[in-house]
Parts: C-alpha cells; sequence; structure tokens
C-alpha cells in the first residue's frame, strides 16, 4: 500500500511540474491577462456593473458563478472536518485518529 502512495505522489508531481512549465512567466506586462482582461475590468467594470470597486466587480459579477462554486467547496469542506471531529469524539478518539 505504501509502495502505491509513492507511485501516486510521484506520478502527480511530474503532472505538476509539466503543466507548471506551461504557465505564463511571472510579472509578464505582455500576458494575455495584462494586455487584454485587465484593462477591461479598469475601464468599464463601473460602466457595466455599478460597483466602484473593480476587484468587488470582478469577483461579484463577472466571476460570481466561480466564487459561488470557491465558496460553496470551502463550506463544504468546513462541514467534512465538523462532521469528522463529531464523530471522533463519539467513537472515543478525540485525542487521536487511527489512520492505519
Amino acid at each position: 500500500m505504501r509502495k502505491l502512495s509513492y507511485v501516486s505522489l510521484l506520478i502527480m508531481v511530474f503532472i505538476f511540474l509539466a503543466t507548471a512549465t506551461g504557465l505564463p512567466v511571472l510579472f509578464d506586462s505582455e500576458s494575455p491577462a495584462a494586455v487584454n482582461v485587465s484593462p477591461r475590468y479598469i475601464e468599464k467594470s463601473h460602466e457595466e456593473t455599478g460597483s466602484l470597486n473593480f476587484v468587488t466587480a470582478v469577483l461579484a459579477d463577472y466571476r460570481g458563478y466561480d466564487t459561488l462554486g470557491e465558496t460553496t467547496v470551502i463550506f463544504t469542506a468546513g462541514v467534512a472536518v465538523v462532521l469528522l471531529l463529531r464523530a471522533g469524539k463519539k467513537n472515543g478518539n478525540d485525542s487521536e485518529v487511527d489512520g492505519e
């Protein structure tokens, strides 16, 4: 079982490194996000959304469904942690959880 864990970890690290090489260079002023997307949000956000703060306009209006999804995932993870901790206390394992 341990070998399978190590193999999966190595595969995940390889996938991470392979995909990370395709990311744009940090602080590149000529990247598509800096050239196309950001100026549009800065210039048109008040006109299109009515929000005075363009960060709020991006999070609430332009990316509203994405933000709702992220909030749902975080809430679900929090509920899962609370349920797991309660189940551990009911079983008398409040100080230690058996992993193996």
